[in-house]
This record gives structure tokens, C-alpha cells and sequence, in this order.
């Protein structure tokens, strides 16, 4: 792989990380609570886990 090639590859996953952690920290408390089973505290270690692995 090349150096171009990984950079455009960490902005991608970078750029999914940032979106998905804005996305479940915008989730209402009470329905991540209840309805989805996470904390929205937690958003950057689910978001983390989701596009990194």
C-alpha cells in the first residue's frame, strides 16, 4: 500500500470516527438508556471500537 494510499485511508476511518461519536452522543439519554443499551458517555468508545475494531 502506499503512503498516499494509507493516509486517504486514516482520514476515512478518522472521518467515520468523528460522525459516528457525533451521531450517538446526539442520541437522546433516555433512548440510548433504554431502548439501545449504551450510555451516550460512552459514545467515543463505541464509535472507537466500531470503525477501528
Amino acid at each position: 500500500m502506499t503512503a498516499f494510499a494509507t493516509l486517504r485511508t486514516a482520514l476515512r476511518k478518522r472521518a467515520a470516527y468523528a460522525r459516528t461519536k457525533r451521531e450517538l452522543a446526539n442520541v437522546p439519554r433516555e433512548i440510548a438508556l433504554e431502548d439501545l443499551g449504551f450510555y451516550t458517555g460512552d459514545a467515543d468508545k463505541i464509535a472507537r471500537k466500531a470503525v477501528y475494531g
